[in-house]
């Protein structure tokens, strides 16, 4: 049977905020709605879900990630997620100038967990505590590719 990925959904706190560092990334926008009713309840597993939604999706067309806001049921806040947590992890990108993507991160009010590593002079990494606490990895391929 063959199988694509077709998103990687994610809630958040403030459905504009992560939509504009998203897309400062490179990200482009490529749909929003508002979801509810029976067949939302059913897909979800949550009675009376209601939600705005958007579908990001990265230049080369292959990624895309699906980020809703709740209005019902009411969001539940967690602590964020440590790396070294158990469940989703991580959501990574790569990137063509990591200092560039840095800067763009800290104008939205986030910043690297700890740094800028050097992997065996392949790439550059960090990783960054994005909007709704969202671990987002950097990598810039240091070969050229």
């Amino acid at each position: 049977m063959p199988i694509k990925l077709e998103n990687v959904g994610i809630a958040v706190r403030d459905l504009e905020s992560t939509i504009a560092f998203f897309t400062d990334l490179g990200l482009t926008l490529v749909g929003r709605d508002t979801v509810s009713g029976e067949w939302s309840d059913t897909a979800v597993g949550l009675d009376g879900n209601h939600a705005k939604i958007a579908m990001l999706q990265t230049p080369d067309g292959t990624g895309r990630l699906e980020l809703f806001e709740y209005l019902h049921p009411d969001a539940i806040e967690t602590e964020p997620t440590l790396p070294n947590e158990i469940g989703m992890h991580r959501v990574a990108f790569s990137v063509d100038d990591i200092d560039v993507a840095l800067r763009i991160a800290a104008s939205h009010g986030c910043y690297p967990l700890r740094g800028v590593a050097t992997y065996q002079d392949v790439y550059k990494l960090s990783y960054v505590r994005g909007p709704s606490g969202i671990i987002v990895m950097l990598a810039e391929d240091l070969r050229g590719g």
